[in-house]
Parts: structure tokens; C-alpha cells; sequence
């Protein structure tokens, strides 16, 4: 079953990856907007609406990555000295309770709302540029599903984390070393935890 989250994991790994060169755009866009405009006295009409659909599509995109990374913020002050078994059985609930809604509402009336746009041929209203914006609509429902797909692996996580005691593994990537120490805390907990019992 392994085998089957790790395909998932691959997914959200190659969409956050793919999108975070979105950075590298805003950047050097952004870099030249202040460029003309404080330098060369010319500012863009393009570079405000550009900065805006760059980290959307980043902000959107990166959401599936960050949850196959277990990396959302979430306030853990009492939830990581819980049982680990209890801490999968609340986060298994909370996956029901408020993920799933707010990624079907995200794929479902973001098709809507990608649908119009691009009947329309939607172009900015708040730039002189007219930017297109209809092809930046289309991420809503594709990161909503991308967040439903991950949610069903997180779902199946928390499920074997309850029937073994043991979070199972996920695909290895670059982390921050604050993220590896808790990460060797929590292996130690769970040692204590299994020899204990």
C-alpha cells in the first residue's frame, strides 16, 4: 500500500516542484519592474497583475506538496504530547470534518469559475494591460483536486497510523533541520510509546 501513497506523494512532489519556478519568474519580474520604474522612470502596466498570478499559482499549486510533506502550520502545543494513535484519530476526523469540504468546494465551484472565464476569454479589470487571466483560473479546480488526491493518501495514513501505532513512511525530500529534529523526537517517542506497551 506503500506503493500506492508514494504514487500520490510523486504527484504532489512534481506539481509543487514544477510550480515553485514560479519564484524564479516574480522575482526577476518584480527585479525589472523596480528596475524601469525607479531607474528608467517607465513602469510596466504588466508587472503588477503578473506578480499577482505568479505567487497564486504558487500559493495554489504548493498545497498538495506541502500537505504530502506533513508541513502546514497547525498549532501542536497540546496535539504532539497526545498518543500517537490519537493524534491520527483527530487528524483522520479533521480531514472529514474541514479538508475534504473545502477541496471539493475548491474543485467544484473553482470549474465553475475557470468554465466562465474561459467562455469568456477573462482579461484582468484592474490592469491597463487586459492580462488573460482565464488560464490561471483553471488552477482552482486542478489544485483542488490535487489536494483530494493527497487527502485520500493522508486518510489512509492516518488509518494505518491507528491500526499500527506507526505513521507510515514518506517519500524522502529536502527539510529544514528543525523539521529532522522533531521528526527524531517523535521516532523516540514512538520507541518509548512500543516499549511501553
Amino acid at each position: 500500500m506503500s506503493r500506492f501513497l508514494f504514487v500520490i506523494d510523486s504527484l504532489s512532489t512534481w506539481a509543487g516542484k514544477a510550480f515553485a519556478w514560479c519564484i524564479l519568474v516574480l522575482t526577476f519580474a518584480t527585479c525589472y519592474e523596480v528596475f524601469v520604474r525607479y531607474v528608467l522612470n517607465a513602469p510596466t502596466v504588466w508587472a503588477f497583475d503578473m506578480s499577482v498570478q505568479m505567487y497564486g499559482a504558487l500559493f495554489m499549486m504548493a498545497g498538495a506538496y506541502a500537505l504530502s510533506r506533513n508541513a502546514h502550520v497547525r498549532g501542536d502545543v497540546v496535539y504532539r504530547l497526545l498518543p500517537i494513535k490519537v493524534r491520527a484519530g483527530i487528524d483522520l476526523a479533521l480531514y472529514f470534518l474541514f479538508f475534504f469540504p473545502g477541496a471539493a468546494a475548491l474543485l467544484y465551484y473553482g470549474y465553475g469559475f475557470a468554465a466562465d472565464s474561459w467562455f469568456y476569454k477573462e482579461v484582468s479589470w484592474n490592469s491597463p494591460a487586459r492580462v488573460q487571466i482565464y488560464f490561471f483560473k483553471t488552477l482552482i479546480p486542478v489544485s483542488g483536486f490535487l489536494l483530494i488526491l493527497q487527502g485520500i493518501a493522508e486518510v489512509k495514513r492516518c488509518i494505518d497510523c491507528i491500526k499500527t501505532g506507526r505513521w507510515p513512511p514518506r517519500l524522502d525530500d529536502v527539510e529544514e533541520t528543525e523539521t529532522m529534529l522533531i521528526h527524531q523526537q517523535e521516532d523516540a517517542d514512538q520507541l518509548a510509546e512500543e516499549a511501553r506497551q
